[in-house]
């Protein structure tokens, strides 16, 4: 009788000792009883609900969106360049034949002008 109390005590004992090795597994929690048939953890097989966590998910950040922009082109001044010489203008005289004179010495012809490109005059 005196030996099935030590193995009830060391029994005892050894259940106390496993489930507090599994406290830190068990978040802080200790746990105390008497296992009958196989040991499945300090939850037995499933955990209760009280001891559930959801699952771990990592916060959500939306996609980085980067807009790029088009390149942009400053044109610089040219040197400058020696100005090119003007182009001779071409005046011209009016004539008038009817009158058979140029303007304006004549004011008005009735026949219409004559374009005539400019004479020099004559060299003596």
């Amino acid at each position: 009788m005196k030996t099935i109390k030590w193995l009830i005590a060391l029994l005892l004992l050894a259940t106390v000792g496993s489930t507090a090795a599994w406290a830190d597994h068990g978040h802080g929690h200790v746990h105390f009883g008497v296992v009958i048939g196989p040991y499945w953890g300090p939850w037995g097989y499933y955990p209760p609900p009280a001891y559930y966590y959801p699952p771990y998910y990592p916060p959500y950040y939306p996609p980085v969106v980067v807009e790029r922009q088009a390149p942009v082109y400053i044109e610089q001044a040219a040197p400058a360049a020696a100005a090119p010489a003007p182009a001779p203008q071409t005046n011209y005289w009016y004539y008038c034949g009817a009158a058979k004179g140029y303007y304006p010495y004549v004011k008005e012809c009735p026949g219409g002008w004559q374009k005539v490109l400019p004479q020099p005059p004559a060299q003596p």
